[in-house]
């Protein structure tokens, strides 16, 4: 069986829209694109080698695909877009019909069973990066292996976020943690069964 392990950059109040640049995803107005990249160090750079360097293949939804697929394949002589280009990107889409990055396999018919069934095949990871709608369902269908969030000392107030409305609860160990020096959390966590209740009164 293969592991989904999600990849999220998130600010302290849950927040994963557009880390990457200002026009990566501005949908509901978002205009703070790009918050994550000045918080860059060694330790990050070392952490994200680290959690790449398996092999492993995508699973995305639409909006990071489009974002993905207008970016990578132009860039040349570069180590993660030659990854990228070369492996496989599954894309959990209800739009989309055709795509024309190499390697694409769209997941457009009952996208859920089609995702439990690539996920019980053997094979490698598969590795979710961004898509903040696809996480959800993933979630809510309990798909999700390991999740590997980076939390960053700053909040936006508005936007998507990581862990939204109607999230099913649950209770998570985890397994790895580092701090850059610029005061970002690296944390990956693991699912560890239900939420345990207790009480401190007497």
């Amino acid at each position: 069986m293969r592991k989904i392990i999600t990849n999220t950059f998130m600010t302290l109040d849950g927040v994963m829209q557009a880390p990457g640049g200002p026009d990566e995803d501005t949908n509901s107005g978002f205009e703070y694109g790009g918050w994550s990249v000045t918080q860059w160090d060694h330790i990050m750079n070392e952490a994200m080698i680290e959690a790449m360097k398996d092999p492993y293949d995508l699973l995305l939804g639409r909006v990071t695909y489009e974002i993905f697929a207008a970016h990578w394949p132009l860039l040349k002589d570069d180590p993660t877009a030659d990854l990228f280009n070369r492996i496989n990107k599954y894309v959990a889409t209800k739009s989309l019909a055709t795509a024309t990055w190499e390697n694409t396999v769209l997941l457009n018919q009952n996208t859920i069973d089609q995702i439990k069934s690539l996920k019980s095949t053997d094979g490698i990871d598969l590795q979710v990066h961004g898509s903040a709608n696809l996480i959800q369902s993933l979630l809510h269908q309990g798909l999700i292996d390991q999740m590997n969030i980076w939390i960053y000392p700053l909040v936006i107030g508005k936007g998507k976020r990581l862990f939204g409305d109607g999230t099913v609860p649950s209770n998570f160990k985890l397994v790895k943690h580092a701090i850059s020096t610029t005061g970002v959390i690296i944390t990956s966590f693991e699912q560890n069964g239900r939420i345990p209740i207790g009480s401190f009164a007497s």
